[in-house]
C-alpha cells in the first residue's frame, strides 16, 4: 500500500490536509513547519512551489509565493526542503503547484526528483482534465499520482473527471480563488454524490476551509478537509516563529475531523 493510500485506508477515518508554501519565510522554518503539522495530526501535507504568476490563489497565498521567490527560494530549493525533511519523517507529501515551473524543470527531471524523494501526487490547478496527458504519463512513470480537481463549474465533466482520478480527488468547495471563507454555500453534497455514483477513490474537500466547524462538516460529507490559506496567514503573522501556533492550529483541526 503506498503512503498515499494509507492517508484514507482506515474505514470512516478522516483526513486533515494542510498546506504551506515552501521558502516562506524561509527553507528551515518551511522543513520545521512540515514536522510541527505531521506532529500535531496532519495526514498529508501539500507543499506550494511558488510561483509567480499563481492563477488559482487568493491573496494569502499569492503573498506567501511573493515572499518566498523574493528570498530566492527555486524549485531546486524545494527538492532540498523536501530531502531534510525525509532525513527525519515518512509523512505523505504532495506537490501544489503551475505546469510553468514543472515544464521548464523537465518532466522526466521533475518527477524523477520526486520518485528519489516519495513525492507521492502532485496537484496542478491551471492544466485542464483535456490536457492532463502530457503531465499524467511521465507522473505515472515515477510513481506520482496527478490529482484531479472537480469545481462547482465542472457539472456535466464530473463522472467524466471522476471516473479517471487517482490518488484522491480535489473538490473545490467555492467558486474563485483560495481564501478564508466566512460561509460555504456550494451544493457539495450533490457533488461528493454525483463522483461516488463512478468511483471509490477518496476525495477531500479545500478552498476556503479555515475553522474546525468548517473542517468538521466539510469531512462529514467526504473523505477530508484541505486547509491552506489559514495556515498561510498564521505563518504570514508570526513568521520563523509560527511552528507552535501552526502546531496548535492543526491539532484542533485533526480533532475536529476526527469527530466525524
Amino acid at each position: 500500500m503506498s503512503k498515499l493510500e494509507k492517508v484514507f485506508d482506515t474505514p470512516n477515518k478522516k483526513a486533515f490536509i494542510g498546506f504551506l508554501t515552501a521558502g516562506d519565510p524561509d527553507a528551515d522554518s518551511t522543513v520545521k513547519f512540515i514536522l510541527e503539522m505531521e506532529k500535531a495530526g496532519a495526514d498529508l501535507i501539500e507543499i506550494g512551489i511558488p510561483f509567480s504568476d499563481p492563477t488559482a490563489e487568493g491573496v494569502v497565498i499569492q503573498e506567501a509565493n511573493i515572499r518566498s521567490l523574493s528570498n530566492g527560494m527555486t524549485t531546486d530549493g524545494v527538492f532540498e526542503i523536501v530531502k531534510r525533511v525525509r532525513e527525519q519523517s515518512e509523512i505523505p507529501l504532495a506537490f501544489m503547484t503551475y505546469v510553468n515551473p514543472v515544464f521548464h524543470y523537465g518532466y522526466e527531471k521533475f518527477f524523477t526528483k520526486c520518485e528519489e524523494l516519495g513525492i507521492s501526487a502532485i496537484i496542478i490547478p491551471d492544466v485542464p482534465y483535456e490536457e492532463k496527458t502530457e503531465v499524467e504519463a511521465p507522473a505515472k512513470a515515477h510513481g506520482v499520482k496527478v490529482i484531479s480537481m472537480i469545481a462547482p463549474t465542472s457539472e456535466s465533466r464530473i463522472r467524466q473527471i471522476a471516473s479517471e482520478a487517482e490518488g484522491f480527488i480535489y473538490v473545490v468547495s467555492s467558486m474563485g480563488v483560495t481564501g478564508v471563507r466566512s460561509e460555504i454555500k456550494t451544493d457539495l453534497p450533490a457533488i461528493v454524490e454525483s463522483i461516488r455514483t463512478v468511483t471509490d477513490v477518496p476525495c477531500a474537500i479545500g478552498f476556503g476551509i479555515s475553522t474546525p466547524e468548517q473542517a468538521k462538516a466539510m469531512a462529514s460529507i467526504s473523505d477530508g478537509a484541505i486547509v491552506g490559506s489559514a495556515i498561510v496567514k498564521i505563518i504570514a503573522k508570526y513568521g520563523k516563529d509560527a511552528a507552535p501556533y501552526i502546531g496548535e492550529y492543526v491539532k484542533s483541526m485533526k480533532e475536529a475531523v476526527a469527530e466525524v
